[in-house]
């Protein structure tokens, strides 16, 4: 039989099949493609499929190996497809399309080597995270449910915290990552973002007597070739410019210190731990560098201040006359960073002195670089109580 034969006898009604035989025979074929789209389905949905890849198998699936999800007091073991694997069939057929990349990334060796799956792990964890925070970790509570936790059986500290969380119906992995697989490195993460906000606000001409703002921590030096190291500088401090050369500067930090120990912590202001910097004891201890105005005692603590002026050498870069830029940064990343666990108290909810005890309280929880730790805590410390114009 010729293909247009066959065509036009495909397209013709039948003569010799009646309608029954044609519905139940449509209906059984039914049955069976939706039987075998399903076991396909549920194929690609065990443990020994996720790891037929050494991609997974070398990497995260030996990882879980050695948490409490793997082995436990109560015998209950979580696989691959419990917690990466939506339940039910709606959301599990989008995430099996969604899957579809990776097998193109299986072809093209995207994380086929130890280096390369560690160069990509940021990238894959906050493609998981945002996926547990927009369903508010459905894959985990389908084991754990808060309405079925023991809240008195926990210690205080986990309960405090755990009914927080169920107040809420919070997603787990906000305060759980790195439960089951190895913590990405946030620090170099945070770390780069500091030098993308560098590179994106610094100038590149200075002119004497005008002030600018350092952008991440430099390094500070007694004299003009650079060689001997004076002290450090922080984040988001005003210096202001005294001489210009082709490859150094010579600046002036004005601030605050206590006069009792050697008074190498120079302060922003009186009477507040805002830190702009530290000098070495030798620089601290001599007049060429540090001059001395007046002195004041603090009346909550007795102690007494004095005012001065610091000349230090600089390596021309990385500063900035656009502090607002650094706040912005420092506020999205308080926002982002320091919720996960908590919503975060407002910047004005402690006073300048208070926060440093507060905010190291929270860098337990979170990653974050010793610039970026710096930055921020200062920007809290800058928009705290003591300088808020908002009535409490």
């Amino acid at each position: 039989m010729s293909i247009r034969k066959l065509w036009k006898t495909a397209r013709s009604p039948s003569v010799h099949i009646s309608l029954g035989v044609l519905t139940v025979g449509g209906f059984l074929a039914g049955v069976a493609f939706w039987g075998s789209f399903n076991t396909a389905l549920e194929v690609t949905n065990t443990e020994a499929f996720c790891i037929s890849c050494h991609e997974m198998e070398a990497n995260v699936y030996k990882e879980l190996q050695s948490t409490v999800h793997w082995s436990n007091s109560s015998g209950v073991r979580a696989t691959c497809p419990d917690c990466h694997v939506p339940h039910n069939w709606t959301d599990k057929v989008a995430r099996k399309m969604q899957a579809s990349k990776e097998v193109l990334g299986k072809l093209l060796g995207t994380i086929d080597t130890p280096e390369k799956f560690d160069a990509k792990r940021l990238e894959l964890a906050q493609h998981e995270w945002a996926r547990f925070s927009a369903n508010k970790s459905l894959e985990c509570k389908n084991c754990h449910d808060y309405k079925s936790m023991d809240f008195v059986s926990m210690s205080e500290k986990a309960r405090v915290a755990m009914k927080r969380a169920a107040e809420r119906d919070q997603s787990c992995v906000d305060c759980h990552k790195g439960i089951a697989h190895k913590l990405p490195d946030l620090t170099q993460h945070a770390s780069s973002a500091m030098g993308k906000l560098e590179q994106s606000i610094a100038v590149t001409s200075f002119s004497p007597n005008a002030s600018y703002y350092v952008v991440r921590g430099i390094e500070a030096f007694e004299d003009a070739e650079l060689k001997v190291v004076a002290g450090r500088i922080n984040p988001a401090t005003e210096v202001k410019v005294v001489e210009v050369a082709s490859d150094r500067l010579k600046v002036e930090l004005a601030g605050w210190r206590r006069t009792k120990g050697f008074g190498r912590m120079i302060n922003e202001m009186f009477g507040f731990n805002i830190a702009s910097g530290v000098v070495s004891r030798a620089v601290a201890q001599n007049a060429v560098h540090v001059q001395g105005f007046e002195r004041k005692e603090d009346p909550m603590t007795g102690l007494e201040w004095e005012r001065v002026n610091v000349s230090l050498w600089i390596k021309p870069a990385g500063l900035t006359d656009r502090i607002d830029d650094i706040w912005s940064f420092a506020k999205d990343t308080y926002r982002e960073r320091c919720s996960v666990c908590h919503t975060q108290p407002d910047e004005d909810h402690f006073d300048a002195n208070t926060w440093p005890g507060m905010f190291n309280g929270m860098l337990s929880f979170v990653s974050l670089d010793g610039d970026s730790q710096t930055v921020i805590l200062k920007y809290l410390q800058k928009h705290s109580a003591d300088f808020s114009t908002r009535k409490h």
